[in-house]
């Protein structure tokens, strides 16, 4: 997670990935998106090779696209320490910046207008102002920069919100949001259907016991959880390929141009 208003804020996800770091990595939905993301960054990247991961938080988007295009630089930005030392054990290659994106600062200047594809993948509806942490984002972006995005939509569990959702998305509200922070959106697509709605629906019908066994230090690794999400790995893996319909949602974006140009106008 890349963003926070406040230190208890901060303190929240130094626990969070402390307490769900071994139960994110047998989630099948964070396998699903990851799959999505790097079909979609094998047509962004081309010829580019800068790679950059804003909300990058244990490192799972940042490691696969180490190992998947070795000559890449690849950056993360990341508002948890804990996140940030998780992340660089697994991609010892990889750079991270701890950065609260909400906050207005002026980035390093070897991180200005640095990346040329970058991804923001599952922070959007975590934050209160996500049109703020995207347009602070946009000075890390160089100016042809593709931009994936991945936020939730479909209905909200109770163990959402204890992990801090704000909001799930339509594709129209994600689209407005984009266009809101500067970017042009070239495609915005619901990504799952059926089966990863269905594995949302299963999560909604147990948020609250999600919510205990949280509370109770107890996690989602157990033979059972581990079952569960083989089964609906592979289902995942069988989804056809429809854009609407499901409650993930994925958007590829560029900087708008006539943005970018008023921002160095009024620099100048």
């Amino acid at each position: 997670m890349a963003s926070s208003s406040s230190a208890e804020q901060r303190d929240e996800w130094e626990s969070h990935w402390r307490a769900f770091y071994e139960a994110s990595q047998v989630n099948p939905a964070g396998a699903y998106r990851l799959r999505i993301l790097l079909r979609w960054l094998d047509r962004a990247l081309g010829s580019a090779s800068r790679v950059l991961d804003i909300g990058s938080g244990v490192g799972d988007l940042v490691t696969a696209a180490s190992r998947r295009y070795p000559a890449a630089s690849i950056r993360g930005i990341e508002l948890s320490a804990t996140g940030i030392a998780i992340a660089s054990r697994r991609a010892p290659t990889a750079e991270f910046l701890q950065r609260d994106l909400v906050a207005d600062g002026v980035p390093p200047r070897s991180w200005s207008s640095w990346a040329e594809v970058a991804v923001c993948s599952e922070v959007l509806e975590h934050v209160d102002e996500p049109t703020r942490l995207l347009s602070n984002a946009r000075q890390f972006l160089a100016p042809t920069c593709r931009v994936l995005v991945t936020v939730p939509g479909g209905p909200m569990s109770a163990f959402d919100r204890h992990i801090g959702h704000r909001r799930h998305y339509t594709r129209r509200d994600l689209r407005a949001l984009l266009t809101s922070a500067g970017f042009e959106v070239d495609r915005c697509c619901a990504l799952g259907f059926p089966f990863f709605n269905l594995y949302r629906l299963l999560v909604v019908a147990r948020g609250q016991k999600l919510v205990r066994e949280a509370a109770s230090g107890r996690t989602a690794t157990g033979g059972t959880a581990r079952v569960a999400g083989a089964v609906f790995r592979l289902l995942l893996r069988l989804n056809p390929p429809v854009r609407r319909g499901g409650w993930q949602l994925a958007a590829e974006a560029r900087l708008d141009e006539s943005v970018t140009a008023a921002n160095r106008s009024d620099v100048h």
